[in-house]
């Protein structure tokens, strides 16, 4: 029981740090994302995320970029469609 309460302390504390973090690692953005270390690293090589690389080894990320690429292409609700649809029919049958 205190193993377990010892753990569950332990991921609050890990959740509370990275929270406050500005620039990220590796391990942070698998943390964020739930996107694996090794996908990570396949899509800083191809460049597909926005990254920096300070040396030769060491990844750090922003957060902020993080969090823009996380919400890039947004996919619409079927209402938010329908409404775009029945605006466009309505725009060209007026002119």
């Amino acid at each position: 029981m205190e193993e377990k309460i010892l753990e569950r302390l332990d991921v609050i504390e890990r959740n509370t740090l990275l929270a406050s973090k500005k620039v990220l690692t590796i391990d942070d953005v698998a943390l964020l994302t739930g996107i694996s270390k090794s996908t990570l690293y396949k899509l800083t090589c191809k460049k597909l995320i926005p990254h920096h690389k300070p040396n030769t080894k060491l990844l750090f990320f922003d957060r902020k970029e993080v969090e823009e690429w996380c919400l890039q292409n947004r996919v619409n609700t079927w209402q938010e469609a329908e409404d775009q649809a029945l605006a466009h029919c309505v725009s060209t049958s007026i002119k």
